[in-house]
This record gives structure tokens, sequence and C-alpha cells, in this order.
């Protein structure tokens, strides 16, 4: 009990959720005990899981369950559970050779990979099911249409693009080795996408000031927010890149940020302005937990860790909904996009933006120019003198 006290220390749990733990612990125990566990060697991981609770919605079967997957993680930790092979099933072992193709052959960015895992994953089972992979030999195009109509159903189509272009790349990979027709690659229809048929999402600039302010600062949760924030609206940066930055990175004496940027994989100095370092020094000094992690930006409940990027959409928006400021955007992204904004309007040049937000082609960059929409008004020419006497008749 004092190695699962020490556990939940080190996870970041507060004094009240650990003696909740405890007590929860000793009811475990007296389970274990009834179905003849009585040392800690006894102790099997199936005998651990039949302690808990039926299905219900009561507060305590939601305690028990989660004291349950803590104890269960300690265990592990400590070597009580053997380690268990993982014998994987066919259909297992084929997308982990394909993931280690795509790794090794392709060169393919690890999330990059993990995306086309899954729909190679989701593929498998619905084609194969219980049969074996044997039925991929005789693979017919309507049952890949039917995989790609069912997934149009949940999806839009830029998600659903994807999800096609990394299916036929899955089906290549079955057909170069001999496990499924070839050419059925050739035969899905992939969602039309326009270029430029919808605008970045950016705010106007007073909007993104009055989200900053409206953010509570007493708080060390709003605190870490508010610099999060603040670092986006400030240089352009990714959620990605926020969840990443170190406290190596922040170079106080030369004032210096230096950002590791996921899609280049480039490294980018920027200056520390003023207000980004007082807002850095308010949270680490009066807001981040003492954790032993060198993420600048961490969670404030437990368990203990570094935040991810899903972590700063919600509380993106959160804020924004109680800002009260009728923001559509659904994310932070939207700041990144402000931020370009804002430099075009100031005569910045589109290469120096493009470097800024790390963007590896012009185009990418270019999107912007059709949000600057006063901007373009004023370079407007004047409709010739034959137009605008058709226009009055």
């Amino acid at each position: 009990m004092e190695g699962f006290a020490g556990f939940l220390v080190e996870r970041g749990y507060p004094v009240g959720p650990v003696r909740r733990h405890l007590c929860t612990a000793r009811e475990v125990d007296r389970r274990l005990q009834r179905r003849g566990s009585r040392t800690i060697a006894g102790i099997t991981r199936a005998a651990l899981r039949k302690c808990g609770p039926p299905i219900g919605r009561s507060q305590d079967d939601a305690l028990i369950a989660s004291t349950l997957r803590l104890l269960e993680a300690y265990l592990d930790g400590t070597g009580v559970f053997p380690a268990s092979a993982s014998v994987l099933s066919p259909a297992a072992a084929k997308v982990s050779d394909y993931g280690r193709y795509l790794e090794q052959v392709r060169g393919l960015a690890a999330r990059t990979i993990r995306a086309h895992l899954v729909t190679a994953g989701e593929f498998l089972a619905r084609v194969c099911g219980s049969r074996g992979l044997g039925e991929l030999s005789g693979l017919r195009p309507t049952e890949v249409e039917e995989f790609v109509r069912l997934n149009g159903q949940r999806l839009s189509r830029e998600s659903l693009q994807h999800v096609v272009a990394q299916l036929r790349s899955f089906l290549r990979y079955l057909a170069v080795r001999g496990d499924a027709p070839g050419g059925l690659d050739g035969q899905i229809d992939t969602p039309r996408i326009y270029r430029g048929e919808r605008l970045p999402r950016a705010l106007p600039w007073e909007t993104v000031t009055r989200l900053l302010a409206s953010i509570d600062r007493t708080t060390p949760l709003g605190r870490r927010d508010h610099a999060m924030f603040l670092l986006i609206a400030t240089y352009g940066l990714r959620a990605s890149e926020i969840t990443r930055l170190r406290l190596d990175d922040i170079e106080w004496r030369s004032r210096r940020l230096c950002v590791f940027q996921r899609k280049t994989a480039a490294p980018l100095e920027l200056p520390l302005t003023d207000e980004v370092a007082t807002s850095l020094v308010m949270y680490l000094r009066r807001g981040r937990p003492a954790v032993p992690y060198r993420e600048v930006f961490v969670r404030h409940r437990a368990p203990a860790g570094v935040l991810k990027p899903t972590a700063v959409t919600e509380a993106f928006q959160s804020w924004s909904r109680r800002s009260g400021l009728g923001i559509k955007s659904q994310g932070p992204h939207c700041l990144r996009h402000s931020y370009a904004v804002r430099l075009l309007r100031k005569g910045v040049p589109l290469k120096t933006i493009g470097d800024v937000l790390g963007h590896r082609t012009m185009e990418s960059t270019c999107v912007y120019l059709r949000l600057a929409v006063e901007d373009l008004r004023g370079v407007a020419l004047d409709l010739p003198d034959a137009a605008r006497l058709g226009r009055q008749r």
C-alpha cells in the first residue's frame, strides 16, 4: 500500500484522491482474499480484473474501476504480473509489416504512418472479419467501394480524401505482395476538393486581443492557457509545436525562443518579446506544477504528464465559450491564421511569412492573400467604359 501511494503521488495525484484510492484498495483487497489470493505473489491479472464492479453508473463503481486500473498499472511496473508475450493475429501482423514498409521504404513520418495503419486495420476488419486473410485473394471492387461509402457517411470530403489515399496505398502494397488482386487502387473514386474552396479561418485582431484579455490569469490553469495562446498569436505556432516546447528552448539571457517546426523538421529562432516573456515567467513561477518534465506546458490534473495537441484545442474551446465573443472556430489554429493576416497587412513579404509559419511551399502562404480583403480592394482595376455603360443600360 505504501508503494501504491508513492506511485499515485509520483503521477501527480493530490492528497484527497490518493486517500480515496487507498481506501478503495482495501475493498479490492477483501475481494481478492475472497477469491483465494492471500499474497501479492498470488495475485493474477485475471483475478484482479474480476474484482471490478458490474456495469453500473454509481460513483462507487466508477471509483473501484478507476482504482483497479491504477493498481494494475502499479503491479505491472513492480513486476508482479509477468510480461505476457503478445501473439499478433494474422491481420495485426499484416498491419505491422505494412507499418515497417511505410517507415523503411517510403520514409513517412510517424504521425502519417499511424493514420495509414488505422485505415489499414479498419479495412482488414471490415473485409476479412473472422474469416482470415485468405479472403483478400478474392477481393472485389464492390467491397472496396462499400468500405469507402461507409466512411463517407461519417467523414467530411477532406477527411475522406485522406482515407482514400491511405486505402490506395495499402491496396498497392497488398497487390505487390500477391495478397490481393492488382488494379483495385485505381478503381476508387476520390471526393472532389477544389483548390481554395475554403478560406482559412482567421479572427479579427481585435477579437484575438479580447480573447486573450478574457482569460482568467488568477488561476494556474488560466496562466498556462494564456501563455499558450499568446505564443500562438505572437509567433503563429502550431498546437503540436506548443506542446513540444521545452524549458531548454527558452534562452532568457539572449532573449530567444527556439522552436522545432514539425512539418519542415527545421529549428526556428524567434525573438522573445517582453509580453511573451512576462506571461511565461508568471506561469512558470506561479502556475506550473512541480513535475519532472522538461516540457513547458504540462497537465494540471492527475495523472501528471505533458500536454497533447488535443488538450490545447479543448482549452481554446473552453475559453472561447467563456469569452462570449461568438468565436465560431473550433481550434486554436485560427490564431495562427490571424497572425499570418496581420503580418501580411503590415507589409511583411510572403517569403518571410512562410518561413516563420514553417510552410514548405509558397503556395501554402499565398492562400492568406485572399483574406486581406481590404488590401485586395485597393488594387482592383476600374471597369472599362464599355462595361460601365452596359451596366447603366
